[in-house]
């Protein structure tokens, strides 16, 4: 079966209007066969009486003119049956049969019928002058007068009634999933945190009713992110001011050894902070533009350089691609820094092109990630409590990922890398 709505609901009318006009001309050929027959048995029963009327009428020496007029005019010819007469029987089929039955019920026992005798084709009838004689004639009829093409005509009607009924058809089922599909899309870029279009809220009145469902669905969705991350961004707001007052206490009015404590845990609220101001504007209005991601990648892992982890880079000449930079930068710096925690000073980020994605990987020699816990840990203020846990972080890492990768029609996979640690990989779609 076709994958599409589309496809498939035309295919499944187009079935039915085949069939529908098959079973219709059989039953017309059907009914027709019996009137048909009739017909054509009259025609020659009367063919037959006019020649014995016309024989038995006329003078001998006229006959012979009578014969010719009798073809050249009703293109009728009279021919003495013989008995090495090679006769070749008419079609066995339902409209022959009722024939023969009408001709004998018309003429009598003897009358036969036939599509050819000695290799003229036609449409011969036998019959006898008077029943009391042995001496028979053939009655040659055109043979369109017996095989008459019931269905040139009717054929030419059903298959224009079977053009029109398919574009009918055609026409029912793009109005029933034109709507479908746009929803899909609009579904599509819902879920990559866009705003989708509203929907045309007119057509049939199921189809409506589901337009404004999903419209209003769709605007509710957005005032709720909307609310949300206004309201993680006033709360990593209002904290920055006393966390601020608190380090200038701490540099005023503690020991050394107290205040490097202090200061610490200040830090780690502002990187708590900074995630969730992170996870608060991923999905914000950044536009995406053509970019270098290659140029962009080497000026990241020279920054991470820059601040003292060590990281090795591998980045192949890689497209130009349409993304938003700053939500890369952002989703490709968690990766580093979790990396950074966990990977025992071995960092690696490659980045190359294949099949139309660009696949960015940071892979480390850390202790990974057991399988079973990867699709969790994509989720929001999830933490894996094992060897990896960072107990002092927010679980928002992976979820800001994971929601970059979505919003750009991407995807981020964690898999074991090879030979011990986890490999991290960004894949983006190229778009030109």
């Amino acid at each position: 079966m076709p994958r599409t709505l589309l496809a498939r609901t035309f295919l499944l009318l187009a079935m039915l209007v085949l069939l529908t006009t098959a079973g219709w001309l059989s039953l017309f050929r059907y009914i027709d066969a019996e009137p048909r027959a009739r017909e054509t048995a009259q025609l020659a029963a009367s063919a037959v009486n006019l020649i014995r009327a016309s024989l038995f009428a006329a003078a001998p020496d006229k006959r012979l003119g009578l014969f010719t007029e009798f073809s050249t005019r009703e293109g009728i010819r009279l021919l003495p049956a013989e008995p090495e007469d090679k006769i070749e029987a008419m079609p066995d089929s339902r409209f022959f049969r009722l024939l023969q039955r009408e001709l004998t019920a018309r003429l009598g026992d003897h009358t036969r019928i036939a599509a050819s005798v000695d290799g003229v084709s036609g449409f011969w009838v036998s019959f006898r002058l008077d029943d009391a004689d042995d001496e028979e004639y053939w009655l040659v009829l055109p043979r369109d007068r017996a095989a008459r093409d019931f269905a040139s005509h009717w054929l030419a009607w059903g298959l224009l009634a079977v053009v029109l009924a398919l574009a009918v058809a055609w026409l029912i089922a793009s109005r029933i999933s034109r709507p479908l599909k746009a929803m899909a899309k609009s579904a599509e870029t819902v879920g990559r945190g866009e705003k989708p279009a509203p929907l045309p809220e007119d057509g049939a009145e199921e189809l409506s009713r589901l337009a404004v469902a999903f419209n209003t669905m769709a605007a509710d969705l957005e005032r709720h992110e909307k609310d949300r991350s206004e309201v993680l961004a006033g709360i990593s707001h209002d904290l920055r001011t006393p966390l601020t007052r608190l380090r200038l206490e701490a540099e005023m009015s503690v020991t050394d050894s107290a205040r490097q404590a202090v200061v610490a845990d200040i830090e780690q609220m502002e990187a708590v902070i900074s995630q969730f101001m992170d996870y608060a504007r991923t999905e914000s209005g950044e536009a995406g533009v053509a970019t270098d991601l290659g140029a962009l990648l080497s000026d990241l892992a020279e920054r991470q350089r820059c601040v003292g982890h060590e990281l090795t880079t591998a980045i192949q000449a890689l497209p130009e691609t349409v993304l938003r930079p700053k939500a890369i930068t952002r989703a490709v710096t968690n990766l580093i820094d979790n990396a950074v925690k966990y990977g025992n000073g071995q960092i690696t980020l490659t980045a190359t092109a294949l099949n139309g994605e660009i696949r960015i990987e940071i892979s480390d020699r850390g202790p990974g990630i057991p399988p079973t816990e990867i699709e969790r840990l994509k989720r929001p203020f999830t933490r894996l409590e094992s060897a990896r846990t960072d107990t002092t972080g927010t679980g928002l890492g992976l979820a800001i990922v994971e929601r970059i990768a979505r919003l750009h029609d991407g995807h981020l996979d964690l898999l074991p890398n090879p030979g011990g640690g986890l490999l991290v990989r960004l894949v983006l779609p190229i778009r030109g």
